[in-house]
């Protein structure tokens, strides 16, 4: 599994997505939009919040709202519908920060 440092600020592109394990742990998933200077498109990272966090993001954020996000890049295998192996890149997220203004 590889992992990368990643701390960025982005706009979220939907409404957080939470949802429990069969141990009923909190996890919620985030689409974060991050603009960068030298493009007009924006690049997409997928961000997974655990615990508590995940419960806060998705009760006090919504899409739109504009994120801090403090983690580690990992690169996690899967098999899509179709049995094909394919790589997910997800930010795992250690801090998320945002305002409540």
């Amino acid at each position: 599994m590889n992992t990368d440092k990643q701390l960025f600020i982005g706009r979220l592109g939907v409404k957080p997505d939470l949802r429990y394990t069969p141990k009923s742990e909190p996890v919620c998933y985030l689409a974060v939009a991050i603009n960068k200077e030298s493009s007009d498109k924006a690049e997409w990272r997928r961000v997974i919040v655990w615990g508590k966090q995940a419960e806060l993001c998705n009760m006090y954020l919504d899409k739109g709202k504009e994120v801090f996000v403090q983690g580690r890049m990992v690169n996690r295998p899967y098999k899509d519908s179709d049995g094909i192996e394919r790589v997910a890149n997800e930010v795992k997220a250690s801090l998320i920060g945002f305002s409540n203004l």
